[in-house]
């Protein structure tokens, strides 16, 4: 089997196609989710708390100098509030999903008629003694 022939099968798996579905939505999600989080829910935030841009909230270890060329050295905690924010945005929808695909599915379940059990050893026992004794 040729490398091509292999690669083929390979892709026309369902799972590697919606793989690649879920990868492409959940990118495309992210970008809607950060949107959000820095025109939308950010500014009214920094607005109550008097004016602050969390993006820009860092803690400066070694200033920078532009006329040496020297890079600031810091700690940019205000984009890892932005990005925790996002992140539990983005758990929270999740989690909405997943717990709305359950609720289906247990409504699906609950719709089907139940299979009847198999009888109990005494059943089963009680069964053959009848059927003997009609013998």
């Amino acid at each position: 089997m040729g490398m091509a022939s292999e690669f083929r099968e390979f892709i026309s798996r369902g799972n590697v196609v919606d793989l690649a579905v879920g990868v492409i939505i959940g990118g495309a999600f992210g970008n809607i989710v950060k949107s959000l989080v820095d025109q939308v829910i950010m500014p009214p935030i920094g607005w109550v708390t008097g004016g602050i841009d969390f993006a820009d909230l860092k803690l400066v270890l070694k200033p920078g100098d532009e006329s040496a060329k020297i890079a600031e050295v810091a700690i940019q905690y205000g984009a890892f509030i932005n990005t925790l924010i996002q992140f539990l945005i983005v758990a929270g929808v999740i989690f909405l999903l997943v717990k709305a695909i359950n609720s289906v599915r247990r409504q699906e379940a609950a719709a089907e008629p139940e299979a009847p059990s198999a009888p109990t050893p005494e059943q089963a026992l009680l069964t053959e003694i009848r059927d003997l004794l009609k013998k």
